[in-house]
C-alpha cells in the first residue's frame, strides 16, 4: 500500500490574493486527482495559535492592513515594509523554534509558500525539521521587492515565477537553474477558465446595462476603496459602469445614491467575479496582480494608477501592462474620463493585445510540483493522475 504524500499549501489572508491562490492551487489538484492530501496552512494561526494578537489589539494582524487598502492608506508603505521585515528579522530565532514544532508535529512531504516576507525563517525551519523535504515558493506577484520580500540568498529551495522578470531576478540571486520553475502567469481560480455566458446581451440586461453601450468594471480589491467614488462620479454620465465593493457597505451606499444617467450596477462581496467581468469591456482598478491577470484571462483591457500611493510590491505591474500593450498606466484617476474615451476610441486594438495573452499557470503548477515530489522521492515517481496527462488543463 503507498502511503499518500501531503502538500502543504501555507497562506496568510493580508490582501486576499494569497489565500486565493492557494484555494484555487488546492482546487485544482483535487479536481484533477493527483495523489496527494492538500492541507491549507494559515501562517498566522501557527505562529499565534491561541489568537493572543487578535485579544490584545481587537483584530487580526491582516485586519489592519486590510483597512489600510480600503481607505487608501497606502503612501509611506514602502518604509513600512521595510519596517516589518526589520521586525521579523528581530524575530527570525523565535518563528523558527515555533515553525520547527509545527513541521515536526504535522509532518508534510512537501511544503509551498505563498507568502512573502517570511521565506527565511519558513524554510531553515523545515531544513532543520525534516531534512530532505522540499521547500517552495510560488510568488503571487509578478516581480520581487528585493532585498527579502519573496526571494532570499543561499537557500537551496524552488521558487516557481510567472513572469521572465521574477524568473530573472531569482536567477541574479544566485539560485540554481534547475530549482528555478517558470509559468504563463499567475495562479488565478478555475472559475476563470470556464467558457463564457452563451447569452452575454441578456445578462446585461438583466442586469439593467445596455448591451450596446461599452462597459466598464470598477474592482479594487475585496474591500474596495474610497477611490471609486471619484471615479463612478467622472463617468456617471457618459459610461455605465459595473463596481464591485467587496466588504465595504458603507462605500456601496454612497456609490447607489450618486446621481447619473449612465447604468450603474453596485455589486457587494461576491465569489462570482468572472460573470461580471464577462458583463464589461475594460477594467479599472490598482494594478494589483491577481484582479489584473483575471481581467486580461477574461479579454479586459486595463486602466489602472501607478505612483506615490501605489504600493511597492505593484509598482512593476504597471511596466508589465505597458510591455505587453495590455491597457493604460496613469498618474492619477482624476481624469479618468478622458483614458476612457482614448480606450473605447481604440477598443479592438487593445483586445487584440489581451488575446494574446494565455495563462495557464493554475495547471502548470501541479506539473511543477509532481516533478518536485518525484526528485525528491527517487527512484520512486509521482504517478500522474489520468485527468492530468497529455495536456496540462483540461479540455475548454
Amino acid at each position: 500500500m503507498v502511503n499518500t504524500q501531503t502538500v502543504d499549501l501555507v497562506y496568510f489572508n493580508a490582501g486576499g490574493g494569497h489565500r486565493a491562490s492557494a484555494l484555487a492551487l488546492q482546487s485544482v489538484l483535487q479536481t484533477q486527482g493527483w495523489p496527494w492530501r492538500v492541507r491549507l496552512v494559515n501562517l498566522f494561526e501557527v505562529l499565534d495559535p491561541h489568537d493572543k494578537f487578535r485579544k490584545l489589539t481587537g483584530s487580526a494582524p491582516e485586519d489592519w492592513y486590510n483597512r489600510r487598502l480600503a481607505r487608501g492608506w497606502t503612501i509611506g508603505m514602502a518604509q513600512e515594509l521595510k519596517l516589518l521585515q526589520g521586525l521579523i528579522r528581530l524575530s527570525h530565532p523565535m518563528l523558527v523554534r515555533q515553525l520547527q514544532q509545527h513541521w515536526l508535529h504535522t509532518e508534510p512531504d512537501l511544503v509551498v509558500s505563498l507568502v512573502p516576507n517570511f521565506n527565511k525563517a519558513l524554510f531553515e525551519s523545515l531544513a532543520s525539521a525534516l531534512p530532505g523535504v522540499p521547500y517552495v515558493t510560488v510568488l503571487t506577484d509578478l516581480a520581487d521587492v528585493p532585498p527579502n520580500f519573496w526571494i532570499e540568498r543561499r537557500q537551496p529551495q524552488h521558487f516557481v515565477c510567472g513572469t521572465p522578470r521574477a524568473l530573472e531576478q531569482a536567477r541574479a540571486m544566485g539560485h540554481e537553474e534547475s530549482r528555478l520553475h517558470a509559468t504563463s502567469g499567475m495562479i488565478i481560480r478555475p472559475a476563470f477558465y470556464e467558457p463564457p455566458s452563451p447569452d452575454r446581451a441578456s445578462e446585461q440586461r438583466h442586469l439593467g446595462l445596455d448591451p450596446n453601450r461599452p462597459t466598464g468594471l470598477v474592482l479594487f480589491g475585496g474591500h474596495g476603496a474610497k477611490t471609486m467614488l471619484g471615479i463612478a462620479r467622472q463617468l456617471a454620465d457618459s459610461t455605465q459602469l459595473i463596481l464591485v465593493c467587496g466588504h465595504n457597505q458603507a462605500l456601496a451606499r454612497r456609490l447607489q445614491a450618486l446621481p447619473g444617467s449612465a447604468a450603474r450596477v453596485v455589486v457587494g462581496f461576491t465569489t462570482d467575479i468572472p460573470r461580471y467581468m464577462q458583463m464589461a469591456d475594460f477594467f479599472i482598478g490598482k494594478p494589483g496582480p491577481g484582479s489584473l491577470s483575471e481581467a486580461v484571462q477574461q479579454g479586459l483591457p486595463v486602466i489602472v494608477v501607478n505612483n506615490a500611493l501605489t504600493m511597492p510590491q505593484e509598482r512593476y505591474n504597471a511596466q508589465w501592462i505597458r510591455e505587453n500593450e495590455l491597457g493604460m498606466v496613469l498618474r492619477s484617476f482624476r481624469r479618468v474620463d478622458v483614458a476612457v474615451a482614448e480606450m473605447l476610441e481604440n477598443l479592438e486594438h487593445w483586445r487584440g493585445s489581451v488575446r494574446r495573452m494565455r495563462n495557464r499557470a493554475l495547471f502548470e503548477v501541479p506539473h511543477i510540483l509532481a516533478g518536485i515530489l518525484s526528485a525528491a522521492n527517487q527512484p520512486q515517481a509521482v504517478r500522474l493522475p489520468d485527468s492530468a496527462r497529455g495536456d496540462v488543463a483540461p479540455p475548454s
